[in-house]
């Protein structure tokens, strides 16, 4: 080893021991902010419960995916995201991956030689941002950099997208649609970005409590960020079989949380204007749901949350973390599908009625 290399090898060792000094757990410490857009699984993961306000739901979402809880978050349509940060710095390692976002994405069919953006199933990307604590307060409250995933230079992909959601009003007639028994109101809630577009987010037979979260007194909630292009594809041509893809990387519950490409480089962080962030590490974690698409008796897209790691803590607790469940029950054609977050999934076929 040249001298030069050895000496930037020490640094990054004496760096990294100070850092793991004063931590106690390579896991989420603290939920500083949740903040959900509307979805089907709003209001129940977690739960929300009468009297509880936006403390009472951070502190639920802060008991869900906190330490090695192996819970389950929902962020809701686009735009909806949680904070979070762990107790010490997770350095930013040059060449190497630092942390990972844990989700519950999973492949339902992939050719183990194909490219990562061939691989399907139910891939529902989050935008991961982070931050340095900067003025070292302890808090979430200097820049934010968002990590340049595989989409950040698509042409199809807006960097400066805003949505508003609108709450349903109290005497809301819902909307069935006369040709899919599954959208039980297609007009539920409604929807404007900045580029002039309107819609509905429907609301689907599964899922029948309130879509907006209930702990808001606002009547619209907005939300802004990146866009990624739509993941979906109808592979039927009929809307009776869905699969997201997967993009390449830098994406939180866009692939199975064993999969490489789910892993993540603090050095993808980019300032506003698309510059490198250069940052020595990150105390801070922003996630937001990427994607603003419905699939049809799918309901809308939303980013699951399960957890994080810090992959330079030690290797043991990664293999640990890895082969923790979190099941999800899907509905198909009549057919129940249990989704683990694994990427393990199994069709019991039961009939619903």
């Amino acid at each position: 080893m040249k001298p030069i290399q050895l000496k930037t090898y020490l640094i990054i060792v004496c760096v990294i021991m100070c850092v793991y000094a004063f931590a106690d757990s390579p896991y989420i410490s603290r939920v500083w902010e949740y903040c959900p857009a509307p979805g089907q699984f709003v209001n129940e993961l977690p739960e929300f419960e009468a009297g509880d306000d936006a403390n009472m739901m951070r502190l639920k979402a802060e008991e869900a995916i906190a330490d090695n809880n192996q819970g389950m978050i929902t962020l809701g349509g686009w735009g909806g995201y949680v904070v979070f940060g762990f107790d010490h710095m997770i350095p930013n390692v040059e060449g190497e991956a630092d942390f990972v976002v844990l989700g519950n994405a999973f492949y339902s069919a992939s050719n183990p030689n194909a490219e990562a953006s061939e691989k399907g199933g139910s891939c529902e990307p989050g935008i991961v941002c982070v931050s340095y604590d900067a003025n070292n307060n302890g808090k979430p409250d200097d820049e934010w950099y968002e990590l340049a995933g595989s989409e950040y230079g698509n042409k199809s992909t807006y960097l400066n997208y805003e949505l508003t959601y609108y709450k349903p009003d109290k005497d809301h007639v819902a909307t069935p649609s006369k040709t899919n028994k599954a959208l039980i109101d297609t007009t539920y809630i409604a929807w404007k970005d900045n580029m002039g577009n309107t819609g509905y987010m429907n609301q689907v037979s599964y899922h029948t409590q309130p879509y907006f979260p209930q702990w808001l007194s606002t009547e619209q909630m907005i939300c802004k960020g990146t866009r990624l292009p739509d993941n979906y594809k109808d592979e039927n041509g009929d809307g009776t079989y869905y699969v997201l893809y997967a993009y390449n990387y830098g994406y939180a519950d866009n692939h199975p949380n064993t999969s490489e490409e789910a892993k993540l480089k603090i050095d993808w962080a980019v300032t506003a204007e698309g510059k490198p962030a250069n940052l020595p590490g990150i105390h801070f974690v922003k996630v937001y749901t990427g994607v603003h698409q419905q699939c049809g008796w799918l309901g809308e897209t939303s980013t699951e949350i399960t957890g994080a790691i810090d992959l330079h803590w030690q290797t043991d607790i990664e293999n640990t973390t890895f082969q923790t469940v979190q099941t999800t029950k899907i509905v198909r054609n009549g057919q129940v599908t249990i989704l683990r977050n694994d990427g393990i999934y199994t069709l019991l076929g039961i009939k619903i009625q």
